[in-house]
């Protein structure tokens, strides 16, 4: 793994501008309040000399008592422990605070490099209020603007500078991207820090308590995977402030980053609307799709009660036949081994590539023993199919008059070619090209 750059310091410092900035894209979410950022965000840097890992992190409030910022200083804490470089990130405009002091001593105590960056110097006058941080003991520190990119430089060069050497980044073609998503409160960072074996998440039972999309590489049966947790998908006419809107955009962006999406359900609520909603954000991007039923600890059961709820779900995810239904609980860790291999079995469907003669065959059958419906008054013929690339796995099919192919027709080849060949999990696409 290359270098790490862990950012940390007090809430509403501009910790996540920065991260914006250094990353050279809006990844983070920015808002003019604190607390914005309450998980670890990780990023690949890759436009300057040296690659590295930039993290963001939770403002970092070593005296507060308040739940939600102690879990935040321990996300702090545990990006310090692996980060290669650190930048301790201070607000000219607010002086040094005793918060700073404290944060500042814990850092001296960490055997590793600490930048000092004093952020929103703006201009010569903060230029000469810089005076007092040197009362954190240090030589040098290194002041910039993050929103106005003054002073970005500087830092690139002084962070290049500090990180040890690693290898360049290796071709990833091995790493399956696994998306967990779903409405808020749902369970799914719980079920991420099951996954991971540890608290990689800030887990909370207020809703809405992930708000960006957060990536962490990890390994599983000896297979390379990239987790990623997203906020909370509401529906929306609730999504109103900026703050959310925008991650429920990260939240789909993270479907389009993915290879296999596993979409919480609770098993308290049931299926809801904005279940099948965000279902089918992940079914129009042709993911790879897993349901898990979390908090099945919590229901009344009996021996039928999986299959009930299987064919409901069935019954409300029409569009989802082909998706397996695993029922866990992330608190108890009920099944959660179960995960994993499906997800490896549903990565390998997904990017499964199927012999051209082998699908003629199919086809030819399918239309033998089921004839093409009419269309303008003429039988629909079907040439041949070949497949057109994978995740999800699509297929061109030639025929003489492809705008005359019926959906039910569609369907019909569809469950065809899912008898014969799987795809267990995955979408298929066809699609309908005239021989010409």
């Amino acid at each position: 793994m290359p270098p790490v750059v862990a950012i940390v310091g007090r809430p509403n410092v501009g910790k996540s501008t920065l991260f914006n900035r250094l990353l050279g894209q809006r990844k983070a979410l920015v808002e003019d309040f604190p607390g914005v950022t309450r998980d670890r965000n990780y990023a690949e840097v890759t436009r300057f000399d040296k690659p590295f890992v930039l993290v963001d992190t939770g403002g970092f409030e070593p005296v507060s008592e308040d739940h939600l910022l102690t879990q935040m200083r321990e996300q702090s804490q545990l990006a310090m422990d692996e980060a290669d470089v650190i930048l301790f990130v201070l607000d000219v405009r607010q002086g040094l605070t005793p918060s700073d002091i404290e944060v500042g001593a814990m850092l001296r105590r960490v055997k590793k490099p600490v930048l000092i960056v004093i952020n929103k110097v703006d201009g010569e006058r903060q230029e000469t209020e810089l005076g007092e941080f040197f009362a954190l003991g240090v030589d040098s520190v290194i002041s910039i603007s993050a929103e106005h990119g003054r002073g970005i430089d500087d830092l690139v060069e002084a962070i290049l500078a500090q990180m040890p050497e690693s290898p360049p980044f290796a071709a990833r073609d091995d790493v399956t991207r696994l998306a967990v998503v779903g409405r808020p409160n749902v369970g799914k960072s719980s079920l991420v820090n099951r996954l991971l074996g540890f608290e990689r998440m800030v887990a909370n039972p207020a809703a809405g308590t992930t708000r960006d999309s957060v990536d962490t590489p990890f390994v599983s049966h000896k297979k390379n995977y990239l987790l990623i947790d997203t906020a909370g998908i509401r529906r929306k006419g609730k999504v109103s402030v900026g703050l959310e809107k925008f991650s429920v955009i990260q939240a789909l962006k993270a479907m389009d980053r993915a290879d296999v999406v596993l979409l919480v359900i609770d098993a308290n609520e049931g299926i809801t609307d904005q279940d099948v909603t965000v279902a089918g954000y992940a079914y129009e991007k042709g993911r790879g799709i897993i349901l898990v039923v979390n908090k099945w600890d919590l229901p009344v059961k009996d021996n039928g009660s999986i299959a009930r709820f299987t064919d409901k779900l069935h019954m409300e995810l029409k569009f989802l036949p082909f998706a397996p239904v695993l029922f866990v609980s992330a608190k108890t860790g009920q099944r959660i081994d179960k995960i994993m291999p499906e997800v490896a079995r549903v990565a390998a469907e997904c990017g499964r590539q199927v012999p051209t003669p082998a699908l003629n065959k199919v086809l030819q059958d399918a239309v033998r023993n089921h004839q093409p419906p009419l269309f303008q008054g003429k039988r629909l013929k079907f040439f041949y199919i070949t497949q057109a690339g994978i995740r999800p796995p699509s297929f061109a099919v030639f025929v003489n008059r492809a705008e005359g192919v019926h959906f039910s027709y569609e369907r019909f080849l569809t469950n065809k070619f899912r008898e014969a060949f799987g795809f267990s999990g995955t979408p298929i696409k066809l699609y309908f090209k005239d021989r010409e």
